[in-house]
């Protein structure tokens, strides 16, 4: 006798897929988690589209829908921007970070792009310091898009949940 409420449930085919895709956004996050570990802004920037968003934003500002960010880049030449001047210009603390991202959600939408939650955690260790500190705490709001060569972010908005933030948020999260 079947089980009614298999009927509805998702194909092993279904499943597989499934698991591919949410695995693609975490080999995505993974890359994306090292290059601002290791500094390499360049090689972050490229991770978005030509048009992409990038937004760091606080909990209570997302959900008033107040658009005002610590960081707003409109486009990949706005994210390039700011990495260049971060790795050329900027002066502040030598410092080590650490992301930790998890928790990750994935559904391909109708139009065959992405969509990806996924939480976050940024430990930074300063050098002239000893100890390791909550640098940030927050979620993503991701759009992927499939580009030559794999996944590149069509947005990405960072909600941190911190009621206070590191007077230096130089790297972005």
């Amino acid at each position: 006798m079947l089980n009614p409420a298999s009927a509805n449930a998702p194909s092993r085919d279904d499943l597989i897929d499934a698991l591919l895709l949410k695995a693609e956004v975490e080999a995505f996050n993974e890359a994306y988690a090292s290059a601002l570990d290791e500094q390499r802004l360049a090689d972050w920037a490229e991770m978005f589209t030509v048009n992409g968003f990038y937004n760091i934003i606080s909990r209570e500002n997302y959900d008033r829908k107040l658009p005002v960010g610590l960081i707003y880049c409109e486009n990949r030449g706005m994210i390039r921007d700011r990495a260049f001047a971060l790795e050329k210009t900027a002066m502040f603390a030598p410092r080590y970070l650490r992301h930790m991202v998890g928790n990750i959600k994935v559904a391909e939408a109708a139009d065959g792009s992405i969509d990806a939650t996924a939480n976050y955690v940024v430990f930074q260790v300063l050098f002239d310091r000893p100890d390791a500190t909550i640098h940030q705490v927050g979620r993503y709001i991701d759009r992927f898009v499939r580009e030559e060569g794999g996944l590149k972010l069509a947005s990405r908005v960072c909600i941190y949940d911190s009621l206070l933030i590191d007077n230096a948020l130089c790297i972005p999260v």
